[in-house]
C-alpha cells in the first residue's frame, strides 16, 4: 500500500506529529501573540513641585524616632523594617551629624490615587530614568511622591513635562 504524503512531501502523519510536539512544548504561536504589541499609554498627571527642601536619613533598626521627626507639621516620612529606621523630613529639622543624605525636592502626585492604579510610578521615574536621572520614591495611602536631587531640578521638570505630565511649582 503506498504511504499518503502530506503537503510538504512529508508523510501525513508526520506533519500531524510536528503540529501537536509544536502545540505541547509551546513552540507554537499565534500570529498575534508572536507580533509586538504597542507600549501601554502611559498617564499624564498632574504633579505638584513641594517648596522644602528634604533630607533622607538612616538609623539603626531599633533606635526610637526622634523627637524632631515625631513633632514635625512639614513633609515627614517614617519608615521602620528589621534592617533600618529610615525618616525623610524637611532638611532643616534635621540635626547636623545625622546619617542622611541631604538636597533632596519631592514632586507629589495630586490625590487621592485609588491603590489598584497601574502604572503611576512607571509614568513618573521612566522619563526621569531616560534623562539620567535617580530618584527616591515614597507611597502612602493616598499618594505617591518622588524626590530627586535638588541639583537635578532643572532636568527633571524639563523630562516630566516633555512626558506630558503637568508640573506646578510653589509660588
Amino acid at each position: 500500500m503506498p504511504s499518503r504524503r502530506g503537503r510538504f512531501g512529508a508523510p501525513a502523519g508526520a506533519a500531524v506529529k510536528l503540529l501537536v510536539l509544536l502545540l505541547v512544548t509551546g513552540g507554537f504561536t499565534s500570529m498575534a501573540h508572536g507580533q509586538h504589541q504597542p507600549a501601554r499609554q502611559r498617564p499624564h498627571l498632574p504633579l505638584e513641585l513641594l517648596p522644602d527642601t528634604l533630607a533622607i536619613c538612616r538609623f539603626d533598626a531599633g533606635a526610637p524616632v526622634p523627637g524632631w521627626a515625631e513633632g514635625s507639621r512639614g513633609f515627614v516620612t517614617v519608615s521602620r523594617t528589621a534592617e533600618e529606621l529610615s525618616i525623610t523630613a524637611v532638611q532643616h529639622l534635621v540635626p547636623p551629624g545625622s546619617r542622611c543624605e541631604r538636597d533632596y525636592r519631592a514632586f507629589r502626585v495630586r490625590g487621592p490615587l485609588p491603590l489598584d492604579l497601574i502604572g503611576i510610578l512607571a509614568a513618573i521615574a521612566d522619563p526621569l530614568a531616560e534623562a539620567g536621572l535617580s530618584i527616591f520614591a515614597i507611597s502612602t495611602f493616598d499618594t505617591d511622591y518622588v524626590l530627586v536631587k535638588s541639583g537635578d531640578l532643572p532636568a527633571a521638570v524639563e523630562a516630566l513635562e516633555r512626558a506630558g505630565h503637568q508640573v506646578s511649582r510653589p509660588t
